[in-house]
């Protein structure tokens, strides 16, 4: 097993509790401290601080219910939006209990240098988390060993090279149109712990040694851009916000292993996309939850009789080196949580690259007059992908998100 090329220099159960202390436990979805700058901009618009934040928690997992567990990996499930580790725990009367651990998406687990091969069926292991309310066959991993290997978080960095190469990439295509195909992410948020050893977090990679060295503070990062753009929601929108509720399948699609938006999905979890540019059209493979979307390069308007998606119908055009694209015919859902839109809502999105630095930005600007009292406006920056596209398969394995005929008594 190779080692991580950054774990904090502290013991477990000092790491869990520095985890607890600066909210580090939530990041398998985000840096709590971000998210919390992130709602705080959100919640003067929204005056619903709980609703924002609480999709960004533990769920039913209890981070005062400090748990350990050693036993026998059985199997591992490297899905989005968690990966789960399945074990048989020992019990102190010598018998065992079939656990089943949550852990990252799999997507940031391969960005990091994991692989499912890591856990090895059969081999002994000793679990550290927390321990769920409701069910005792599950727990959040915060901690492993395996075998006699080293231990490692579940933030942890291992070495990997990137498959990837932008320094030959051609800047155009044979058409003459700026060549912007291939595999694109947000840079990748690790772990870093400044001097003195606490008040740590997720910081982009390029920051790590600055943060660490006392160069760069945690205020220096920037947000990860992983929630909803302030806006000024109309009485109904403000209302269907109060009413989000994160963690129901019903409100949050993700429970559902369904997409959540064009906007929202692009960067979330560090998802890995796609673009190919073809004759009459582009294709955008979305990594979350490996879905396509189709931006139509054909065409001057869109067509009288949309049939309502998720992804809309998108048409596109060059305007010299910018490449702008129109969305129509949603259906109702999420733009980003806990904020809902109608199926008025209309994406104007202009995607631009710098070929010096190898950023494609994305600037967008999204309206619904039965939602947003104003325009939601946002943008996001992504690179060549460390890992490439892969289409990870979605199952939502959680407790409370499966049906009660199919758990395990």
């Amino acid at each position: 097993m190779k080692l991580p090329t950054h774990s904090l220099p502290i013991p477990g159960k000092a790491r869990r509790m520095l985890a607890r202390a600066t909210g580090m436990g939530c990041i398998d979805q985000c840096h709590c401290r971000h998210l919390a700058n992130a709602g705080t901009a959100v919640v003067a618009m929204f005056a619903a601080s709980t609703t924002v934040l609480a999709h960004h928690g533990f769920g039913r997992f209890d981070r005062s219910q400090e748990m350990e567990f050693a036993g026998t990996i059985t199997d591992i499930d490297f899905v989005n939006p968690h990966a789960y580790l399945h074990f048989d725990a020992d019990q102190a009367d010598g018998s065992t209990i079939a656990m089943r651990c949550e852990m990252r998406a799999a997507t940031l687990l391969r960005r990091s240098g994991w692989s499912a091969e890591m856990f090895t069926i059969g081999a002994e292991a000793t679990v550290y988390g927390f321990g769920h309310r409701d069910d005792p066959a599950s727990c959040y991993l915060e901690d492993i060993t395996i075998g006699d290997a080293p231990g490692f978080n579940r933030n942890d960095q291992f070495d990997h090279s990137s498959s990837t190469d932008p320094s030959d990439r051609p800047t155009r295509l044979s058409s003459g149109e700026l060549n912007i195909s291939g595999d694109w992410a947000q840079e990748q948020y690790v772990i870093a712990v400044p001097p003195g050893g606490s008040g740590g977090g997720l910081v982009p990679k390029s920051m790590i040694e600055a943060i660490e060295s006392g160069e760069l503070s945690m205020a220096d990062v920037p947000p990860s851009g992983w929630g909803p753009r302030p806006v000024t929601l109309t009485a109904r929108g403000q209302a269907e916000a109060d009413a989000f509720e994160m963690w129901s399948t019903e409100d949050n699609p993700r429970l559902r292993c369904e997409p959540t938006s064009i906007l929202f999905d692009w960067l979330f979890d560090g998802a890995v996309n796609r673009i190919t540019q073809e004759a009459d059209r582009i294709v955008v493979d979305y990594g979350l939850y490996s879905f396509e979307r189709v931006i139509h390069m054909n065409m001057d308007e869109h067509p009288a009789d949309v049939e309502p998606s998720y992804s809309g119908h998108s048409i596109g055009r060059w305007e010299g080196d910018v490449l702008v694209v129109d969305t129509i015919g949603f259906e109702p859902g999420v733009i980003a949580p806990p904020v809902r839109h109608g199926d008025q809502l209309h994406v104007v999105e202009r995607y631009s690259l710098d070929t010096g630095t190898m950023q494609l930005r994305r600037d967008y600007v999204a309206e619904d007059p039965v939602y947003f009292a104003e325009q939601y406006v946002g943008f996001d920056i992504v690179l060549p992908s460390d890992v490439p596209y892969v289409a990870h398969p979605c199952d939502e394995l959680a407790f409370e998100f499966i049906p009660e005929e199919a758990r395990d008594d």
